[in-house]
């Protein structure tokens, strides 16, 4: 099951706004947290973290701290005592920034405390095989990729799949750091510039950021990695459907009702014989071959127009399409939606016979 989530960090904020950040993410199906051990300054900190974990738990979240092996070095612990996380800040996992050797992974992996061990996924290196050679509980092992305050330091799309799929090719869980455009604070300060894992993701509404992560098949799970998002992005966040690309569109105001029954009710996959031009979904014009399709919004075909045949196209007639470049309409596609602007770049990444839908 894919999953959502938020992130804390005490130091910037009080134990009561905190709680209620964490009950409305509750209220909107978030289950997981993530905070920072390395960025808090004193025990009072330190205090607020355990308290605001321990309420979280309660409610059935998974909570991954960051830390690095100096943090360890600073409170007087090893590698070895991770039960020490577990039973002081109800972790469910420590995710370690900077790692040890390969063999500290592999051991603190076979704990009893049954505590996660979280991977940098961002690294990109051989770091991921280096552990497992060492044999250790792989049901014990994540990844999350890191997040980057400043602009143009996030992660290329072609380094961030290929990172990514070194952790999937071996079935290790990965999550991936999406960014609010409202929240302010990250864990050593606060930034204007969001904390996204993809640099192309920086400015983008926060749902489009989890769509084309959940989209790529090699992310399960979307952290935010700002705090506060807003209650309307968490709203957003939990109505999105985790397993299937749900594009927004705008309607045409002539599209029909028997048009809008297959736009928004129909099941919809790409064919897999894939073209240049448009995405394919042709059921529909099997379905409602002896249904009447009368023309409307014939006009010239741009990237992002939703069509359906007309009965110009007595074979074609009922098919959807989404088109992919520009090129002239012969006048028997209807145009009946948009896809929002901010939304194009996905069609992109929509592969033969993917499954995907439509949401206004």
């Amino acid at each position: 099951m894919r999953r959502l989530g938020i992130s804390l960090y005490p130091q910037h904020s009080t134990l009561e706004e905190m709680k209620r950040y964490v009950q409305l993410a509750h209220e909107n199906g978030f289950d997981r947290i993530f905070t920072c051990l390395m960025s808090l300054n004193n025990d009072q900190e330190r205090q607020k973290l355990q308290q605001i974990n321990a309420f979280a738990k309660e409610l059935g979240f998974d909570i991954s701290a960051d830390i690095a092996p100096n943090v360890f070095q600073e409170l007087g612990l090893t590698y070895k005592d991770i039960a020490h996380f577990k039973e002081h800040y109800h972790l469910a996992a420590l995710r370690l920034d900077m790692g040890f050797s390969g063999h500290e992974e592999a051991f603190m992996s076979l704990d009893a405390s049954n505590l996660k061990v979280e991977l940098n996924i961002s690294n990109g290196t051989k770091y991921v095989d280096n552990i497992l050679s060492y044999q250790p509980n792989k049901e014990n092992i994540i990844g999350c990729h890191n997040f980057y305050p400043r602009r143009f330091t996030g992660l290329s799309r072609q380094h961030f799949l290929a990172a990514s799929k070194q952790f999937k090719d071996n079935h290790i869980r990965t999550a991936a750091m999406i960014s609010s455009q409202h929240a302010k604070f990250g864990p050593w300060e606060q930034t204007e510039h969001g904390l996204p894992t993809l640099e192309e993701h920086r400015y983008l509404p926060i749902t489009v950021q989890a769509k084309d992560m959940w989209h790529t098949g090699l992310i399960d799970d979307c952290i935010i990695g700002n705090m506060y998002a807003s209650e309307e992005e968490l709203r957003a966040l939990g109505q999105l459907n985790r397993n299937k690309l749900e594009l927004k569109v705008v309607p045409s105001k002539e599209t029909s009702s028997l048009e809008e029954t297959i736009l928004f009710k129909e099941f919809h996959y790409n064919r897999g014989d894939v073209s240049d031009y448009v995405i394919r979904s042709t059921q529909s014009r099997v379905k409602y071959k002896g249904e009447n399709f009368p023309a409307h919004d014939i006009e010239v075909l741009t990237l992002g127009d939703v069509t359906i045949d007309n009965d110009l196209d007595v074979r074609y007639k009922g098919e959807l399409q989404i088109v992919l470049q520009d090129m002239p309409n012969a006048g028997s596609s209807n145009i009946v939606a948009r896809v929002v602007e901010e939304e194009l770049f996905l069609l992109k990444q929509i592969q033969p016979w993917a499954s995907f839908g439509f949401t206004k």
